[in-house]
């Protein structure tokens, strides 16, 4: 039931209708919530005019990767649909190296279209050989896609594991038979490129040793899960060689090891290839693909080059295996240490009003009023795990004299106050609605952000790993993108352009979007043009700035984790944006240095602070904010907010509500 109960839609579906499905307020593109003001969320993928393409021969391509290989494939999770849809592939498979850093995108725009999806990865099983600095990485390969959701969990489980195992970021160790022990059947093994064991094996020793690797692999998977692949880049022995692969087995389908959507996007993909390596064009020149080849293809094209019969066999494959992600979608897991006939919202309803009656007294009839209708509403939204998982986070901070506070719209909730998650009265004070906060037309679940004094920050994060464990739980990954100004770095070292060069280029670009003449001088034509073809494409993965998700069933099993460069971080492969189109929650643990501030004064004055006792009410205080003397202060010192404070003049904290919002939406 939505607001407007005549049309059942809700405030967010009526938002998209009246702009579009785009935010036209370049002021309101950040993310909605209350974390740091300038993340900025990622816009909904919009469909495009696609013709749907047919072919006389049913295809599925299994074998690609997107650019998430980060700088191997050269084509968006999105372009390669749109291309798939365009051919009249009946499914689609991503497979990127080590992990699912793609899935989520390349099933939602899979979803507008009606492409089936199939989910799988690529996995370097030769422990220690990192992809980057060199020309062409080494290392046996293992190809594997998942059979539904049981296998796309085991899947997801096992490549986590290995990352873990591994001990640090970019080193996953593998041990292939306890893989096959665990997937249990349910995954699909493909014999894979040049660099899988069967096909390394006849290039370098011939068809024999061919041979007995396709036995070690049916003997450990299992042989009606092990199928021969057949791939044709136009290499002078690709037919030789897919003739003696295709004798080996009754299980042969065709792929295209596609790294890129279009021959046009070839060219991109060998200046990926020379950032990757930390060399320039020249340097790798003989280990370049010698044409663009590894695009997708349609179902007839492919069978013009490797017959029909395989590339049949691979579209009942894809169809055999694809699945809809959506089928994965996790909940928060039970508050622990429940006492026994005790529920959540029971604990929950105790825990507020032994806070209330520590804020408010006994005889508070307006107080308690609100609380109720807070507490009936976050029990009819079934949110009371939410709420207690955050109170414990907040408990652990005091108990261990950690600075923290909830903030933004947290603080319209008397049941917060009460948890003393935040410490602004909404009773007290005039304006701070409830529903602003939580409501039934609200998507999703509530978003409260805790800041935490910055120094001792990490304690409070590995006290979430240590409760939970870090199958259950992980923080949320950023994935760094390319700007212009790292474009254009990358981009010139590639054509082998000076480093005094590049930064020099480089640091004429002030904007965010696009690379053009007139913003830097000198730039050759086609560093600008790989530049603005490499914008906003992924780079590597790094740490959201407090994200963490918790999960009620091993987080492994929904994304793989992996190590951070920070000691004792572990990540998960989605964005924030990915959780959330998954429906995981996340938890913002943020540091904030002017706690620390404040508790390095106090420490040093030897006076204890309570931040519960701090009121909104000081005067001296709106009058240092009307002089705009707000150096250091946090959320109100920025060059547009200290322009505005005197001409608004805030006298209560509502006014400061009102202040902030202006310039944070």
């Amino acid at each position: 039931m939505g607001w407007d109960s005549q049309h059942q839609r809700t405030w967010a579906q009526l938002e998209r209708q009246m702009v579009g499905g785009r935010i036209v307020d370049p002021l309101a593109d950040a993310d909605g919530g209350d974390a740091p003001g300038f993340t900025r969320k990622r816009p909904e993928y919009e469909k495009k005019p696609v013709v749907r393409g047919h072919s006389t021969v049913p295809y599925a391509e299994l074998h690609c990767h997107t650019n998430f290989s980060f700088l191997d494939g050269a084509s968006g999770p999105e372009e390669l649909v749109e291309e798939a849809v365009r051919l009249g592939l009946e499914a689609l498979a991503i497979t990127d190296h080590d992990g699912f850093y793609g899935v989520v995108r390349f099933a939602e725009a899979a979803r507008d279209y009606q492409l089936k999806t199939v989910f799988g990865a690529e996995l370097n099983l030769t422990f220690g050989q990192e992809r980057a600095g060199q020309p062409d990485p080494q290392g046996e390969h293992l190809l594997l896609l998942a059979r539904g959701q049981q296998g796309y969990a085991k899947l997801s489980s096992q490549i986590a594991k290995a990352h873990l195992r591994g001990g640090e970021k970019g080193r996953p160790l593998y041990d292939i038979e306890v893989l096959a022990d665990a997937l249990d059947g349910q995954a699909v093994v493909l014999t894979g490129c040049r660099k899988g064991s069967v096909r390394s094996a006849l290039l370098t020793e011939g068809i024999d040793a061919a041979a007995k690797q396709l036995a070690r692999l049916e003997e450990l998977f299992g042989a009606e899960n092990v199928y021969v692949e057949l791939t044709d880049h136009g290499y002078p022995l690709d037919g030789e060689h897919n003739e003696a692969l295709a004798a080996l087995s009754k299980r042969v389908v065709a792929t295209n090891n596609v790294h890129y959507h279009a021959p046009g996007r070839r060219r991109l993909a060998t200046v990926t290839a020379a950032v990757r390596s930390r060399s320039s064009l020249d340097q790798i020149d003989s280990h370049l693909p010698a044409a663009a080849t590894a695009h997708l293809r349609s179902g007839d094209e492919m069978a013009a080059r490797l017959g029909r019969a395989p590339v049949i066999a691979a579209y009942r494959l894809g169809e055999e295996l694809a699945f809809d992600i959506k089928l994965i979608a996790p909940k928060l897991p039970p508050f622990i240490g429940l006492k026994p006939g005790e529920t959540e919202s029971s604990l929950l309803r105790r825990l507020v009003y032994e806070g209330a009656h520590d804020r408010y007294g006994i005889n508070h009839p307006e107080a308690y009023t609100r609380i109720e209708k807070e507490l009936a509403m976050i029990d009819d939204l079934g949110f009371p795990g939410y709420f207690l998982v955050v109170w414990d986070i907040v408990r652990f901070c005091r108990v261990n004299g950690i600075y923290c506070q909830g903030r933004g719209s947290a603080a319209n909730s008397s049941v917060c106050y009460a948890l003393r998650i935040t410490n602004v009265d909404p009773v007290r004070e005039e304006g701070l609605l409830f529903e602003r906060f939580l409501a039934p037309e609200r998507d999703g679940p509530p978003d409260i952000d805790v800041d935490i004094e910055s120094d001792r920050r990490e304690e409070a994060i590995q006290y979430v790993f240590d409760t939970y464990g870090r199958e259950h739980t992980a923080q949320v990954a950023n994935v760094i993108s390319y700007r212009p100004r790292s474009a254009v770095r990358d981009v010139a070292k590639a054509f082998g352009y000076s480093p005094g060069q590049q930064d020099a280029w480089s640091k004429q670009i002030d904007r965010w979007h696009g690379v053009s003449k007139q913003d830097v001088d000198g730039v050759p034509g086609h560093v600008m043009h790989f530049a603005n073809e490499l914008l906003a494409a992924p780079r590597h993965l790094g740490i959201h700035s407090g994200g963490m998700v918790i999960c009620d069933r091993p987080i492994i099993e929904v994304c793989p984790v992996e190590h951070a460069r920070m000691p004792k971080r572990t990540v998960l492969q989605w964005d924030k944006d990915d959780c959330a189109a998954i429906e995981l929650v996340k938890f913002d643990l943020l540091g904030l240095g002017m706690l620390s501030a404040l508790r390095y004064a106090f420490k040093f004055l030897e006076i204890e602070l309570d931040l519960g006792d701090l009121h909104p009410d000081d005067p001296e205080i709106y009058a240092m904010l009307c002089r705009a003397d707000t150096v250091g202060v946090f959320q109100v010192e920025s060059r547009a907010q200290m322009s505005t404070l005197p001409r608004l003049r805030p006298e209560r904290f509502y006014d400061l509500v009102v202040e902030v919002a202006l310039i944070r939406p």
